[in-house]
């Protein structure tokens, strides 16, 4: 078994917020795979269910943390916990400012990059042995080459409008690419998905 988590922030506020792109990917998880609805827990939004994934259902745990994104870690170490998995039958959905809009890449194991979601995740595993789906938000096309900029304000702000589409298609490919890891392994998933090109994605 999996265990799935995405990433975001709770509230109304960060609901389609770019840091927010990790809990619309496990949303549209349970939707596209008629899961069973949320139930909230200590720490966390939770459900369970069966991914159809080539031919085969494969059992899953969805986590969405609600303990704000830079205590993440709490919740997924408790859940992963309860459910039985190991570090590395994690699978994490987050935000990446260093790939562009319209990139969703699978990674195996590695470090934080700076996201506080994914440093608090290693802080409280105690390592950094799960798998990953870095979903592409891109950096603030107004800070010169170099310059750091606000990142915080950038990834806290929503998609405009525009880029509707580009977020659908991320969205629809992150969550193919988590089906291939529950039924493959994320070695596997990550020959199969990475470098493809993403229909309506910029």
């Amino acid at each position: 078994m999996w265990l799935v988590v995405g990433l975001g922030n709770p509230g109304n506020k960060y609901a389609r917020s770019r840091h927010n792109i990790g809990f619309r990917v496990v949303d549209e998880l349970v939707a596209k795979h008629a899961l069973p609805a949320w139930k909230t827990g200590k720490g966390g939004d939770t459900t369970s269910g069966f991914l159809l994934a080539d031919g085969q259902r494969e059992k899953v745990a969805l986590l969405k943390p609600m303990e704000f994104m830079n205590l993440s870690g709490f919740a997924v170490q408790r859940t992963a916990e309860f459910v039985g998995v190991e570090h590395d039958h994690i699978l994490v959905v987050h935000d990446e400012v260093d790939l562009p809009l319209g990139a969703v890449r699978l990674k195996a194991g590695g470090g934080h990059g700076g996201h506080n979601g994914l440093r608090s995740i290693m802080e409280q595993l105690g390592d950094g042995h799960f798998a990953r789906i870095r979903v592409g938000i891109g950096r603030d096309p107004n800070v010169p080459a170099g310059k750091t900029g606000d990142t915080a304000g950038w990834v806290l702000g929503d998609f405009p409008s525009a880029q509707a589409d580009a977020v659908t298609a991320m969205i629809t490919a992150a969550c193919e690419g988590a089906a291939t890891v529950v039924a493959k392994g994320i070695l596997a998933a990550m020959n199969q998905h990475n470098g493809r090109s993403i229909a309506g994605a910029s």
